[in-house]
């Protein structure tokens, strides 16, 4: 049976909201797509953080030891460092590209907060269960789904709700979108679907570093689309996967979904049971 952590805060939820820096969309983009890419501002505000300041270096295995356990540094390690248009730049689908096989279609079971369940006790149905985590709350794009699937599916210890980087995007996303209230408007439509997957790092058959590559698209009049890469330190509780405590991950690189560029970055095509790539 799924249990519930702690108490419903979605109604008390009082975040404020992140600005979108649109000198950076300027530069980034040409004048014409500038709208579009910032109806996406709140969904891609990791993406920002990520690329802003000084590059990372993708972690190795002889680097110098560092202080803390070992999933704090599995967590801490930097990812692939990417240009900040990676995100927004289309590119080509790539064949035969390397792939991770996650169990389960998402639409099969819902549980508690309307998440996706099922996915068995593996390092790839923790990839999996982190992504129908995402995907409930990035679809909905509402304060209210956003506290009930915190306090249902991040463990005690997790990062809290005002912290967690899937409330700064529907923050985010609420203010630069113009949506009003707590909740996108009704002609709104947000759809948040796994095209790539990524193990960073495993602590006995109950603790996984989960990354998910979403292919997020946003149709407000028109449509604007976009790579969204997220991780989460995921454990094992009773009969399912969640998101553990501990500080947040290093932030994961960000690319057109199925391009080649994600593929240098580390990410895995993201392929069902069937083998069926999405």
């Amino acid at each position: 049976m799924l249990r519930m952590f702690g108490r419903r805060r979605g109604s008390q939820l009082q975040v404020p909201p992140v600005a979108w820096d649109r000198r950076r969309l300027v530069a980034m983009l040409a004048a014409a797509l500038v709208v579009l890419v910032a109806l996406l501002a709140g969904v891609g505000m990791t993406v920002w953080y990520a690329v802003g300041g000084s590059p990372t270096v993708a972690a190795t295995a002889d680097a110098a030891p560092q202080a803390g356990s070992v999933r704090d540094r599995i967590a801490a390690a930097p990812m692939a460092s990417l240009d900040r248009q990676a995100a927004f730049t289309p590119e080509s689908s790539i064949e035969g590209a390397a792939s991770m096989s996650v169990p389960l279609p998402f639409d099969d079971d819902l549980g508690v907060a309307e998440v996706a369940v099922g996915f068995p006790h593996t390092p790839a149905g923790a990839v999996g269960q982190w992504a129908a985590i995402e995907r409930r709350v990035l679809e909905a794009m509402d304060t209210s789904v956003l506290g009930d699937v915190h306090d249902a599916w991040v463990a005690p210890g997790g990062p809290g709700i005002a912290e967690w980087d899937l409330t700064r995007s529907v923050q985010a996303f609420l203010t630069s979108a113009r949506q009003s209230g707590h909740a996108k408007d009704v002609s709104t439509l947000v759809s948040a679907r796994p095209a790539g997957a990524m193990v960073k790092g495993v602590d006995g058959p109950d603790w996984v570093l989960a990354c998910v590559l979403l292919d997020v698209r946003v149709v407000v009049n028109a449509e604007a689309r976009m790579g969204y890469g997220l991780c989460a330190r995921m454990v094992w509780v009773t009969d399912r996967w969640m998101v553990g405590p501990g500080a947040q991950p290093a932030p994961a690189p960000s690319a057109w979904p199925g391009s080649a560029t994600a593929a240098g970055a580390g990410w895995l095509a993201w392929r069902d049971v069937a083998g069926r790539q999405r």
